[in-house]
């Protein structure tokens, strides 16, 4: 099968279970309410999918590793670390925690403003090796989540109860005006990421290759770090940490496709995300009737996917 015929599968089954989510149940007497609920949840998730899937490939294909994802950089822990500051600070009731604007807005700026930091910290000096950046940002993530840790053994229970609600990612309570307002963000990001294609394409060939064709390997390294950290900051915050989602969905897509040109990746892999999140949820309502979580499943699948790639040494 073709690629394009592979593309166009997944978009019916994105279509077909965005039906099933939006039509099942409705009639003339509900379907004003009903629709205002689950229009922008199915929004939601296929705008989180997109965003986790095409920052994580983009991830993938600078740092030449297929483990690797925005969260080793401590995104997620520094999210919940914001959550966990701002109900210790102003309380659990505060506007800083209702307001979800103002919330959105503070987590969003906190992951962009560190990512500011720690890339400038990575750019400042020539000929520093990418691995620097890796593993600082993976000692800043453990340090940002036993904070957030600690900080939570100090709490009210109540106050508690208030960051326990965003340390998981969940789809059954989007705020509307969040999926709006991203919508128009996500859309002008993706368009700037997908119009990068052929420099990425490039980045496969290494840095010397990629230099010696005529790229600036650090400008368009700098500028797509740059790109998957807000698109992971705008998911983390829209609908909570999702740990190895990004893990989960790319390497399928690589698998699946079988291709090198990210033209073809970043349609792909978002499609299957998308996919992937809706279906899922999907079965999670209608067929454990929420027994369980979406996260919880997405976790447990592609922490046993990273150990099977690590056992059939299928890592590149």
């Amino acid at each position: 099968m073709s690629d394009s015929k592979k593309i166009g599968l997944m978009l019916i089954t994105a279509l077909v279970f965005s039906a099933l989510f939006i039509g099942i149940g409705l009639t003339a007497n509900n379907y004003e309410y009903f629709l205002s609920r689950r229009v922008p949840k199915v929004l939601a998730m296929a705008l989180a999918g997109i965003a986790v899937a095409q920052s994580s490939l983009v991830f993938q294909t600078l740092t030449h590793n297929r483990i690797l994802t925005p969260s080793i950089m401590g995104f997620d822990a520094l999210y919940l670390l914001t959550q966990t500051l701002i109900v210790a600070i102003f309380g659990g009731f505060s506007a800083y925690v209702l307001n979800a604007y103002l919330n959105f807005a503070i987590s969003v700026g906190a992951m962009v403003i560190f990512s500011v930091l720690l890339f400038g910290f990575y750019f400042a000096k020539e000929g520093r090796n990418l691995i620097v950046l890796l593993l600082v940002g993976l000692i800043l993530g453990q340090v940002f989540g036993n904070a957030a840790s600690f900080i939570t053994m100090l709490m009210d229970p109540n106050e508690f109860a208030a960051v326990q609600a965003n340390m998981f990612a969940s789809f059954n309570n989007v705020k509307v005006e969040l999926v709006y307002l991203c919508l128009p963000v996500l859309a002008v990001i993706s368009f700037t990421l997908f119009r990068m294609h052929r420099t990425l394409d490039l980045f496969w060939l290494d840095r010397d290759n990629a230099i010696s064709l005529g790229i600036d390997v650090q400008r368009v390294t700098q500028r797509a770090l740059m790109i998957s950290a807000v698109l992971i900051a705008v998911s983390t915050a829209l609908i909570g940490p999702v740990m190895f989602f990004g893990l989960l969905v790319t390497n399928l897509a690589r698998e699946l496709f079988n291709t090198f040109q990210h033209r073809v990746l970043l349609i792909g892999c978002a499609l299957l995300s998308v996919c992937t999140l809706l279906a899922g949820q999907w079965i999670v309502e209608n067929l454990f009737s929420f027994d369980t979580t979406l996260s919880v499943v997405v976790n447990f699948a592609g922490g046993l996917y990273f150990l099977w790639m690590l056992l059939k040494n299928k890592i590149v």
